[in-house]
């Protein structure tokens, strides 16, 4: 009995310390600026927009699977290398 008391104390406990988390928006460490404002942008991206990835980061992906083996058409630019002059 003493045993289960333990493990739902030690339960109860990592249960309370996951929801002890911060919620405030991100601010820069004190003496520290933001990024500069990229090229192109009409301003500064904002802490929260620098923590979405961009869709290079996270391409989406080709879900077209190949169900057929083709063969290869002919390619105009697949030239035999040059010989180098010796």
């Amino acid at each position: 009995m003493t045993r289960m008391r333990t493990l739902a104390g030690l339960g109860l406990m990592a249960i309370a310390l996951t929801a002890c988390g911060g919620r405030q928006p991100l601010k820069p460490v004190q003496g520290q600026n933001l990024p500069a404002v990229p090229v192109g942008a009409a301003t500064a991206p904002t802490a929260a927009d620098l923590m979405q990835p961009s869709i290079q980061a996270r391409p989406e992906r080709n879900v077209e699977l190949l169900t057929q083996s083709r063969q290869r058409g002919n390619d105009e630019f697949d030239l035999p290398p040059e010989k180098a002059p010796k």
